[in-house]
């Protein structure tokens, strides 16, 4: 529970309250997730097989699978997939639709959202040797060379806050090459680093319920 309601339907209310996404679905192996899906206004058509919901399954299948259910059973492709994954229940008003209308505006193969990583940076980043003793991350870049943060040059994160695939891409994408699904034309679409939140960690957690209780947006409306 998050905020008064399941951590998943956070997301699938986003969804709900979007503009371009026609229809929510989620993919679960789990009868219980299934039920509070449909309960906040989700369609579970299917329960996912076991062998694509291990700990170490990749995206790609999962998707794969959705899109093949769909034709098989309902003889009908979308012609994108629009990703909202439930750990992250925090998003800016109107960031689905955002990335939606990149997509169509640009034709490309996949939008992604990410940050601006900042001083977080690879020129600053160090790695051992013997032990303990700190090298440049990257040979020829250190702070020796970029030694205040406005000379580092803008590098950018996805962050999984959204993901917009489109399908013909993504069910060409070999299954050995998982990233293949985001095509050769992907674009990013930046989100601000504080106004959304990635829950990996229980202080992640924490600070989504801050966030929620100083009245940071769970919906789109």
């Amino acid at each position: 529970m998050l905020g008064g309601k399941p951590l998943i339907a956070h997301s699938i209310d986003q969804g709900l309250h979007s503009a371009h996404v026609k229809r929510v679905i989620v993919s679960t192996d789990d009868t219980e997730i299934a039920d509070i899906a449909r309960k906040w206004g989700a369609d579970v058509p299917f329960l996912r097989p076991q062998e694509l919901a291990q700990d170490s399954t990749p995206d790609l299948p999962v998707y794969q699978h959705l899109l093949s259910w769909l034709e098989s059973n309902e003889r009908r492709t979308p012609d994108m997939l629009v990703i909202l994954r439930p750990t992250c229940p925090i998003r800016p008003d109107g960031l689905i639709d955002q990335a939606v209308q990149k997509m169509i505006g640009t034709q490309c193969d996949s939008v992604r959202s990410g940050y601006n990583v900042g001083h977080v940076h690879p020129y600053w980043m160090l790695r051992l040797e013997d032990g303990d003793r700190a090298v440049p991350f990257m040979e020829g870049y250190s702070a020796a060379n970029y030694y205040q943060r406005q000379m580092l040059p803008p590098l950018f994160r996805h962050n999984g806050v959204v993901d917009v695939l489109k399908s013909s891409v993504l069910l060409s994408a070999p299954p050995d090459k998982p990233n293949a699904m985001y095509g050769r034309d992907m674009r990013l679409l930046i989100v601000p680093e504080h106004s959304f939140v990635n829950i990996d960690t229980l202080f992640d957690f924490q600070m989504a319920e801050i966030m929620i209780k100083e009245g940071q947006s769970t919906c789109q409306q």
